[in-house]
């Protein structure tokens, strides 16, 4: 009897500790050792989100920050879709943050690619009368193709519709006549292949002569640059020449004038003396000749007057 109910408790002990044991491995494998928080987002699409699933990833810059919770159409306008993620808490959502629909590789398996979120912006916050903040979204890869695709198809439309206007029935018979008109003078032009090619190699000679009396031109003109020049600077020479004379000139006369005032006078009174001792030569020659006794006793006395 003792050792049946020893044998029972060891079977309880087995079973609450298998429990435990169970529990634990399922506590840990659910996070419950390290549970993460996460802070709801909301974002609304205005495309379509084929391929993209309940608990899709949402990435921040490539690092995988939550999980897509619920994909439904948005309440207020049934054109957009309505995303709720769960973001780890932490992350760095800004106001400008951008949610974009991406496609992983070849699969097609979608995800939420967060971006554009700067640095000095503040934290997204949900605004008054929203229950969790709405981050912006924008157009994904596929969308942008698809609208450039739409556009270009739109212009090559376009263009096929206003060449088919174009090429009306009168402007086909048109252009059929100037292809007519050029295969004319295409082969009016071939006749005359030799006078081309004559006047053409004229022309070139032309071109050379022409060539060849500009450099005569220019060399002509260098000489008459060259006379010009000669020229000028003979008539700086003779306009310097002409100044000197006129300065020679202006001494000489100032010499001139300074001479008559001050030679002339004693010139005159030279003449004045030397005309008197031509008169007293004269007069003594005269004596001579009369009395030559003068030589031997002078002049005689001169006779007196009466009363002396």
């Amino acid at each position: 009897m003792e050792a049946r109910v020893n044998y029972a408790i060891v079977g309880a002990f087995v079973l609450v500790l298998g429990a435990a044991l169970i529990g634990g491995i399922l506590w840990l494998s659910s996070g419950g050792a390290a549970r993460t928080a996460y802070d709801t987002y909301l974002a609304y699409m205005d495309e379509s989100v084929s391929g993209l699933s309940l608990d899709a990833p949402v990435r921040y810059r490539g690092v995988e920050v939550g999980r897509v919770r619920r994909i439904a159409l948005a309440p207020s306008n049934i054109e957009q879709v309505q995303l709720t993620m769960e973001i780890e808490r932490g992350t760095p959502v800004k106001v400008d943050t951008v949610a974009i629909l991406r496609t992983q590789g070849l699969t097609g398996i979608g995800y939420i690619e967060l971006t554009k979120g700067h640095h000095d912006s503040p934290p997204l916050l949900a605004k008054p009368g929203e229950r969790y903040p709405v981050i912006r979204s924008g157009p994904s890869l596929i969308a942008r193709l698809d609208s450039a695709v739409s556009s270009l198809l739109t212009n090559v439309n376009r263009s096929s519709e206003s060449f088919n206007a174009l090429m009306d029935e009168s402007n086909r018979t048109a252009i059929t006549q100037t292809l007519a008109d050029l295969r004319v003078v295409s082969s009016a032009l071939a006749a005359r292949a030799g006078a081309i090619d004559a006047g053409l190699a004229n022309g070139a000679r032309a071109m050379e002569n022409a060539a060849r009396l500009t450099g005569e031109l220019s060399q002509l003109a260098e000489r008459i640059q060259r006379s010009a020049d000669a020229f000028d600077r003979m008539s700086a020479t003779i306009a310097r020449t002409s100044e000197n004379a006129n300065e020679s000139l202006d001494r000489a006369r100032a010499e001139a004038g300074q001479f008559a005032a001050e030679t002339l006078p004693e010139v005159q009174q030279l003449v004045t003396d030397l005309r008197e001792l031509t008169g007293s030569l004269r007069r003594f020659s005269e004596q001579l000749e009369r009395n030559p006794s003068v030589l031997l006793y002078g002049k005689p006395a001169s006779k007196r007057g009466p009363g002396e």
